[in-house]
């Protein structure tokens, strides 16, 4: 009994440090969607992107200072491939164009990184710092799978307070509720836009750089976080930060729960939760009423 209750432990842990990660690429695609009502299918790329940052920027064990630098690097990069995609998508309104130009940059980003890194998996070290193991229920764990759920804890915390208790989320909020209204007491609604967008893509590549110690970096990954983040965007609801983490986290679960329990078949686990919360709740578990909500 002892075992098997020490197994699950380290499986829900391994959830929630993997729930965590993609909460920060999940939100990013939440909040673009959710405030400039675009459909943005280079988010995974931009995310990878975060991850190659960390291959070209370790050697072997990352110093404090290193892992620093390269979050800060990561951010920067995405932000702008972020404003740069916001400048693109801002004329084009229908969807469907959206989706497959977003979907051009997503391949050819795709293609240069394959280009420079090639196609081979390539393991990204954990920060030395946060390279050992402690004991929980008397096995050794990662340190750095509990800074990834403490660091998702602390982002949703900063998330929130931002969103709903600062004059920038204000601003952004009543973008999203009255854009003439907002353009009328001189504030350029565009640039706000762009710097959500820039915002959300920034956290796509720090997520991608600090979910890259347990997930590496390759060919191909881009398309696999792109499809684990609208299934939590669909799971917790459109625009919604609540709904993000929650979506996450449940995706989380099933990720490593399924592989335990069903082995090949997690996949079919994780769509049939998808299929279940359309079933019974269409707008997601914790939809945002009006625009961006916490």
């Amino acid at each position: 009994m002892s075992s098997w209750v020490d197994a699950y432990a380290a499986t829900i842990l391994n959830g929630l440090a993997l729930g965590s990660v993609l909460f920060l690429i999940a939100i990013g695609l939440s909040l673009v969607f959710g405030t400039m009502d675009v459909m943005n299918l280079a988010h995974g790329t931009v995310s990878l992107i975060g991850a190659y940052v960390g291959v070209a920027m370790y050697d072997t064990t990352p110093s404090t200072g290193m892992f620093v630098l390269a979050v800060a690097f990561a951010a920067i990069v995405g932000f702008a491939a972020g404003c740069l995609l916001a400048a693109m998508t801002s004329p084009v309104r229908n969807h469907l164009r959206q989706a497959l130009l977003t979907l051009g940059m997503a391949l050819v980003g795709a293609e240069l990184i394959r280009e420079v890194f090639g196609a081979q998996v390539q393991s990204v070290p954990a920060p030395g710092f946060l390279s050992g193991t402690v004991a929980i229920f008397g096995n050794p764990y990662p340190i750095y799978r509990i800074a990834m759920i403490v660091a998702g804890a602390v982002i949703a915390l900063v998330l929130y307070v931002v969103l709903e208790r600062t004059r920038a989320g204000a601003i952004v909020r009543a973008t999203v509720a009255d854009r003439a209204m907002v353009e009328a007491i001189g504030i350029r609604t565009k640039l706000v836009l762009a710097l959500v967008f820039g915002c959300g893509a920034a956290l796509a590549a720090v997520g991608g750089l600090l979910a890259a110690p347990i997930l590496g970096a390759q060919a191909g990954l881009d398309d696999q976080i792109l499809l684990l983040a609208l299934v939590i965007v669909v799971i917790g609801g459109l625009g919604s930060l609540r709904g993000a983490l929650l979506g996450a986290l449940v995706v989380g679960q099933v990720q490593t729960l399924g592989v335990i329990l069903t082995g090949d078949f997690a996949p079919f686990l994780l769509f049939t939760a998808l299929a279940t919360v359309l079933l019974l709740k269409p707008q997601g578990l914790m939809p945002a009423r009006t625009g961006v909500h916490a």
